[in-house]
């Protein structure tokens, strides 16, 4: 099965990985963090603004391979400190109102100065 690369301007990027790889009926988002593409600045320091951010960018990249925050199947949070637990809840609660996605969480490994959180999705378009 061939694989397609995911990439849009409005989410940021790297040279080290892929916005978003399309599978098949499979659409697999990177960790995203809280960065906007359009000032290439975190989108303020505070968890429920970088969970904001974090959320449009996936879903930038969501739709530039096709697919809606109505086709994730999984979601990863990676958080730099896990008290930013109930913050990053509820901005994400908007996100995802009613039948959320399964989801995991877990502490960010990587220490990258303002980063408050990473997220990734899974989405299925079949």
């Amino acid at each position: 099965m061939p694989r397609q690369i995911i990439t849009t301007s409005n989410a940021p990027s790297s040279p080290l990985f892929s916005q978003g790889v399309k599978a098949g009926s499979q659409v697999f988002i990177s960790g995203t963090t809280g960065i906007d593409s359009s000032t290439g600045r975190m989108a303020g320091d505070s968890i429920q603004a970088q969970t904001r951010q974090a959320l449009a960018n996936c879903e930038a990249i969501l739709r530039e391979a096709g697919a809606t925050l109505d086709d994730v199947v999984e979601v990863g949070v990676l958080l730099t400190d896990p008290g930013d637990f109930a913050g990053m809840n509820e901005e994400y609660a908007r996100w995802f109102p009613s039948e959320p996605p399964a989801r995991y969480a877990a502490k960010l490994g990587a220490e990258i100065p303002g980063l408050l959180v990473s997220i990734r999705m899974t989405a299925s378009l079949a």
